[in-house]
Order: C-alpha cells, then structure tokens, then sequence
C-alpha cells in the first residue's frame, strides 16, 4: 500500500513538472514520459574527468604537503608553516570542490524536477563558494584554530541577531525546492491575496487584488511583502497549480418557489456553456484523465457548468450556477457572465420570478 502511494505521488510530481513544461494540455502526458527517462540521468564523461582531475590535484598537493614535514630543512621556519598552510589550503578547496561536484551530478542531478534541480544547484554552489571563501581568508589571515573558533562564536552571534532574515532565506530556500508558489501565480497566504511578482532571499512580493477598498478580484493597486518564513507557518493557497490552473466559481441567484425551475437550470446552464466555451472543456477532460492516474483520482472534475437549488435563509430559493474559469480572469467573467443570465432570465418574467424590491 505505500508503495503504491509513493508510486501515486511520484507520477502527481511528473505530471505536475510536465504541465509547467507542456504547451498544450494534450502534451502533458507524453512530456511526463519523457521527463521519466530522463529522471536519472547517467553521469556525463566530463563529470567523470572532472573528479579524475581533483583526485590528482589532491594527490599532488598531499606529496608535497609530506614533502614540506620531511624536508622543512629546505625553507626557513616561517616560509615553511607559510607554504605548509598554503598547501593544506589548496588540498582543502579541492577536496570541498570534489565534494560539491559528486553531490551535484549524484544526488542533485538524479531530481525529476528540473526546476528543484536548477535551484539546488544554485544553493549549493552559493554554499560552495562561502566555505571556499572562508577557507582562504583563514590560510592567508589566521591560523585554523583560531579561525574556526571565531566562527563558531560569529555565527552563534548572527544566529540570535539575525533569526528572522536566516529563517526567511531558509524559507526562499524551500520555496525553490518545494515550489508552494511560483512568480505569476495566484496565491493567498495569511490575509495576503494576490499575484507572485517575485521572490527574493527574504522576502516574496504579492500584486495585491481585492483588499479593503474592492469586492472584487481586481488588482487594487498596492504591493504586500512578506518574509519567506511564513511559508513554514501559514498555509498557503495556490489559485495556479499546473496540473490543473483553473477554479471553480458561482454565481447565485434568489428566485421564487413558483417559478420554472426547470426552465431556470437549463437557461442558466446554456449561457454558462456558450460563455465558458468548449476548448476549455475539451481542457479539462485532459485534466481529469491525468488525475485518474493520481493520488486524486476519487475527486469529480466536471467539465460543463452545472446548475444547483438551495433552499434560501428567507423565502426564496437560490439557483446556483457553477463553472470552471482560470482564476486571473475569475472577475471578468463573473461580470459578464451575470449580465448575460440577468438579460435571459428577465425576458421569461413569467416563468421567473425575481424578489420585489419591498419583499425582500
């Protein structure tokens, strides 16, 4: 049973990186065929020479490092503790080098996921070249002990100092690699709703739509930025997930118990059809066959607008249409889609019948 769970989400996870990758949603599928012989990649020959180099750039440094113990004779004592730390440097760097490229080609090049692949990358040769740094500022300034001691008491300093930013660049981190959000999709965490114009080390930037001063999802003007950490303790809500960017919507309606209910559902149903438009139907069929095949599988994913009654809080009752819309367009269509039912549903005042403006 886990097994096949970890099979489920493994085939989520490709669909998901091949929708990000596909143009069109009929290619989804064969994109995550060839992202799945792609997924473990064997080591280039370069690779291959890259730590043949190293290890002979270490064995070198290594002979002349015993060399230097045996003979220190040949230099004075101050030049020979000089070049013996220079040395021990060097074999230093190369030996993090060679670390780097083995993580990098074994363990990061073997990811599905090109864009955590990318993004790890980057991280770690950010972190490659920090320690680099460190090691030869400490060969050229101090002495190692001393060197390792302060940055010991350095980083135990900055940790308290600077909790917040370290949290909010381990956020960014995460944000690479587990991709909650990306730049131009719709999200909403916390209070914060809106459009993802970028994501820094520490913090991410939202085009805000809605806010205080709209009802609508209309882009209100104003910029949200809030640190990186709050992914670890806020949920985050993705209107644009790859594998299916669209979402839900209704639009409701209060009407008599005496009108034409059947009438209502089936007018209503038609606009909400002729407006929604087959090719995003014809998307959504896509959609639902792929999610067949994924831990999601049990969910209904309609692919025409359907109309609901509900009994209403007052005297009324609610028709309800539902349908499918991308979400940055949610507001548009909402606006023209009520024009459009509001214009049918009033010219058969017979069969509908509308609260009064002083029965309500």
């Amino acid at each position: 049973m886990a097994e096949a769970l970890q099979e489920q989400a493994e085939e989520l996870e490709s669909l998901e990186q091949a929708a990000l990758e596909a143009p069109e949603p009929e290619q989804i599928e064969e994109k995550a065929e060839q992202c799945k012989l792609e997924a473990h990649p064997k080591p280039a020959p370069k690779d291959k020479a890259w730590f043949v180099a190293y290890i002979l750039v270490a064995l070198v440094l290594g002979a002349a490092i015993l060399a230097l113990d045996w003979k220190q004779a040949w230099f004075g004592p101050s030049l020979a503790l000089r070049i013996h730390r220079y040395l021990l440097g060097a074999l230093a760097i190369t030996v993090l080098l060679g670390i780097s490229r083995a993580i990098e080609v074994y363990a990061l090049g073997r990811l599905r996921n090109r864009v955590s692949r990318f993004n790890l990358k980057r991280v770690l040769r950010l972190l490659t070249v920090l320690i680099a740094a460190f090691i030869l500022i400490s060969v050229l300034f101090v002495n190692w002990y001393a060197a390792v001691v302060s940055l010991g008491l350095i980083s135990l300093i900055l940790g308290f100092a600077l909790q917040t930013p370290i949290s909010s660049f381990i956020g960014w981190v995460y944000i690479l690699t587990r991709a909650p959000y990306r730049v131009g999709d719709r999200i909403q965490i916390g209070d914060a709703r809106g459009d993802v114009i970028d994501v820094s080390y520490l913090d991410t930037t939202l085009w805000e739509i809605g806010g205080r001063h709209l009802t609508t999802d209309h882009p209100s003007g104003r910029i949200i930025k809030f640190p990186n950490t709050n992914v670890f303790n806020t949920p985050v809500y993705n209107y644009s997930w790859p594998l299916f960017p669209y979402i839900w919507n209704e639009i409701k309606f209060e009407i008599a118990y005496e009108s034409d209910l059947q009438f209502v559902a089936s007018t209503m149903q038609k606009i909400a059809e002729e407006h929604v438009g087959e090719t995003m139907m014809e998307k959504v069929k896509v959609f639902r066959d792929l999610l067949a095949r994924t831990p999601v599988d049990h969910l209904e994913v309609q692919e025409r607008p359907s109309v609901l009654f509900r009994p209403s809080e007052n005297t009324w009752v609610e028709a309800i249409v539902r349908y499918l819309v991308h979400p940055k367009e949610a507001g548009r269509v909402k606006n023209e889609l009520t024009r459009k039912l509001l214009t049918a549903l009033n010219a058969a005042a017979d069969r509908v019948l509308f609260p009064k403006s002083n029965a309500r």
